[in-house]
């Protein structure tokens, strides 16, 4: 799986650092998202799920793995 997160559509809500803080963070000088980790372990996937459907501008997005 993989995660993205596109800083020009963030609305730096802070969510997604407030979910996962081990995964994301905010940019001290506008608040845009800073993704800490594309590839985190799979374990994670409940987690990154909630992260994606509570980003409020649809900046994150992950990519799961069909085969997983």
């Amino acid at each position: 799986m993989r995660i993205t997160a596109d800083r020009e559509v963030c609305c730096s809500a802070g969510q997604c650092a407030l979910i996962a803080p081990d995964l994301f963070d905010q940019s001290d000088e506008d608040g845009s998202v800073v993704l800490l980790d594309a590839q985190p372990d799979t374990g994670r996937l409940d987690v990154l799920r909630e992260v994606v459907s509570r980003c409020p501008s649809g900046a994150i997005r992950l990519e799961e793995d069909p085969g997983a």
